[in-house]
C-alpha cells in the first residue's frame, strides 16, 4: 500500500518536474505565472543539490537528468519490493 502511494507520488512529481522543464522553452510571459511559481516551489529544493553536482554547462541544466535517474532508481527499487 505504501509502495504503491510512493511509486505513484514519484510518477507524480516525474510529470511536473517535466512540465517545468517545458516551461523553460515558453517565452518569459509565461514563466512569470502563479502556475510556473507553483511548479518552481516544488521542483527547485529538489533540484538545487543537483545543480551543485553538475553545473549548467553552455547554458543548458543537465541536473534534471541526474534527478530522473534518482526518480527512477527509486521507482524500480520500491516496485521491486512489492
Amino acid at each position: 500500500m505504501v509502495q504503491r502511494f510512493l511509486i505513484a507520488a514519484i510518477d507524480v512529481y516525474v510529470i511536473v518536474l517535466v512540465v517545468r522543464i517545458v516551461f523553460t522553452w515558453l517565452p518569459a510571459q509565461a514563466r512569470g505565472s502563479q502556475f510556473h511559481e507553483f511548479l518552481e516551489a516544488v521542483t527547485e529544493p529538489v533540484m538545487r543539490p543537483f545543480r551543485r553536482l553538475v553545473p549548467p554547462l553552455g547554458g543548458v541544466d543537465f541536473s534534471p537528468i541526474l534527478l530522473f535517474l534518482l526518480l527512477a532508481a527509486a521507482r524500480h527499487v520500491l516496485a521491486r519490493l512489492h
